[in-house]
């Protein structure tokens, strides 16, 4: 099925719709806000477990009549959304010296809502029948989708509802509320919350919209792989992250339309490999996704349609460990300034873990697709990728418990410049002399040679030495 084969209730929207749309706005937007909003309070005690399957059919996510997306869409996508979504920069990174590339960062979390989704997020709410634009759309979604579709809903004038699961962070529902959204907290994970929005859309009468694969949503995302082409038109690659496959899937149909000579990668962490397992099985297939860094990747099927939009355009496909988005995310606030989630760094994480040697030298870009990271989150991420490049360290040590023990201990880490960030001793559980007394230490060093350092000063002074996180 092609997106011009779309059922009727997704066909496009007219210039008179259009301005039809822009007339009656305000009074959408006043009567949401000062009316009797509708609620999704009364849908809270709905057993999710009893919900039957003829709730759960997506006629545009069909995966027996899956629809492949066309260039045509992404450029009538672009035009549609140019007036309301930012044209992100493009621009050379800092990192480029220490990568070996001309590295480039197409920085989409500097959109309002601090993601790429709002592409997709306008293009489809512009693209709605104007039934809809006045009774409202539904989606589930745990952060950057429901953000878009709450901003641009405002924008728009069409009421917006939300199924968010428990372990969506506080933050981000707030957010929506203050972008008038509706929301409703329901489901263990996006999988149950998603299936709650789809029986709501049925039995309400809203538009569900899949975040990551309805046809337009695709388009949205793919006016990125167009601004991509304009603003570095000699790119030889671009390194996508890849969760449910929207974003990859428009923005390499976009870039392999244009320039089928530009490389197209795609990455996933190994606890997301959910597009792996679709091109290994030729089909969308369940992976079960494990604890990430990356929350916005973690998607146990990919998209019907994105898979068929995108998975012949696909070159080649890299996986990525916690620890080296962790890096990433440290290096891009240190030497680009930008606070970016994991989902959004885990691009540069690929070529930070040296998995793309084969781009030494050229000119890549590396979507930087959001940068919603809970700050409870941030500093923790931090942290580990200090550990990560062996700028803080962890070890155990066994000294004299005479007086003077710990203190020559910590005079050998000042002589060294080893800064002390945590510092504990253990007397009762020892099975060693009664007057030896284990310390724990965690320390701060510059780096790899200034970690090593401490490392074999350690051995030389300390008969019983434990190093690392690994050993403990």
């Amino acid at each position: 099925m092609m997106p011009s084969e779309l059922p009727k209730d997704q066909g496009q929207i007219s210039e008179d719709e259009g301005v039809a749309m822009e007339a009656h706005k305000q009074t959408l937007i006043n009567g949401h806000d000062q009316c009797d909003s509708p609620t999704l309070e009364e849908d809270a005690d709905i057993n999710i477990d009893e919900i039957g399957e003829e709730y759960q059919h997506d006629p545009h996510c069909d995966p027996d009549n899956p629809i492949q997306v066309k260039f045509q869409d992404v450029s009538a996508a672009a035009y549609k959304i140019k007036s309301g979504v930012l044209r992100s920069p493009c621009s050379k990174s800092n990192l480029s010296g220490l990568v070996g590339m001309d590295l480039y960062l197409k920085k989409d979390y500097l959109q309002t809502t601090g993601s790429f989704k709002e592409r997709g997020a306008r293009n489809t709410l512009l693209m709605l029948p104007e039934e809809y634009k006045q009774r409202g759309v539904i989606a589930a979604s745990a952060g950057n989708h429901a953000l878009a579709m709450a901003y641009h809903g405002r924008q728009l004038g069409i009421p917006i509802f939300v199924v968010m699961p428990k372990i969506a962070p506080i933050m981000k529902v707030n957010r929506c509320k203050q972008h008038g959204a509706t929301i409703l907290i329901k489901g263990e994970d996006i999988g149950e919350s998603k299936k709650l929005a789809m029986y709501l859309a049925k039995k309400r009468g809203y538009f569900y919209v899949n975040g990551y694969d309805h046809p337009h949503i695709i388009s949205g995302q793919g006016t990125m792989g167009l601004e991509i082409l304009e603003q570095v038109p000699d790119v030889d690659a671009v390194v996508c992250p890849v969760g449910g496959a929207g974003l990859i899937a428009g923005l390499a149909l976009a870039i392999k339309s244009l320039n089928p000579s530009v490389q197209i990668i795609g990455v996933e962490t190994d606890q997301t490999q959910s597009f792996t397992a679709a091109l290994e099985a030729g089909r969308p297939t369940y992976f079960k996704v494990g604890p990430t860094l990356a929350d916005g990747l973690a998607v146990p099927v990919v998209g019907v349609n994105s898979f068929a939009t995108c998975h012949k355009l696909i070159d080649r496909m890299v996986t990525v460990t916690e620890d080296s988005i962790a890096l990433a995310i440290l290096r891009l606030i240190e030497i680009e300034k930008a606070v970016v989630e994991g989902a959004g760094a885990t691009g540069l994480a690929a070529i930070l873990s040296g998995h793309l040697p084969e781009l030494a030298g050229k000119r890549v870009v590396v979507p930087m697709c959001g940068g919603n990271i809970d700050t409870t989150v941030l500093g923790r991420v931090l942290e580990r990728g200090l550990a990560v490049d062996n700028r803080m360290i962890r070890f155990i040590v066994t000294v004299s418990d005479r007086p003077g023990g710990i203190a020559e201990l910590t005079q050998k880490l000042l002589r060294l410049g080893v800064s002390i960030k945590d510092i504990f001793h253990e007397r009762a559980f020892l099975k060693s002399a009664i007057f030896q007394v284990q310390v724990k230490c965690i320390v701060e060093t510059t780096g790899e040679v200034h970690a090593e350092r401490l490392h074999k000063m350690l051995q030389e002074n300390y008969s019983t030495l434990i190093w690392g996180p690994e050993d403990m």
